[in-house]
């Protein structure tokens, strides 16, 4: 899969060094995989919530923080539309953000 963009995941890790390793690591299985259905994605990552409009929600850091990722299966891209602590993912709308 290619990721877009990994800025974000970058300044959230600076931000939250305790996620760095588990952001870094997210990032690597992301580009390896090639996701082509959401049970691709739950077999890899079995705590990801599947969301509508091609949404996931992935737990990160033992599920202290959450990134959600819009994935266009076909042209293998995932969108990385959030990252953040719980309290910021209560505060969006994780269908639309």
């Amino acid at each position: 899969m290619h990721v877009i963009s990994r800025r974000p995941l970058r300044e959230f890790a600076t931000r939250h060094p305790d996620a760095e390793a588990s952001v870094r690591a997210w990032f690597h299985e992301a580009r390896q995989a090639h996701w082509r259905t959401t049970a691709d994605i739950k077999h890899q990552y079995g705590s990801a919530s599947i969301l509508k409009g091609s949404r996931v929600v992935f737990n990160l850091c033992g599920n202290k923080y959450r990134l959600i990722g819009s994935i266009n299966y076909r042209s293998e891209v995932v969108f990385v539309r959030f990252i953040g602590t719980h309290v910021e993912y209560d505060r969006v709308d994780a269908e639309t953000i």
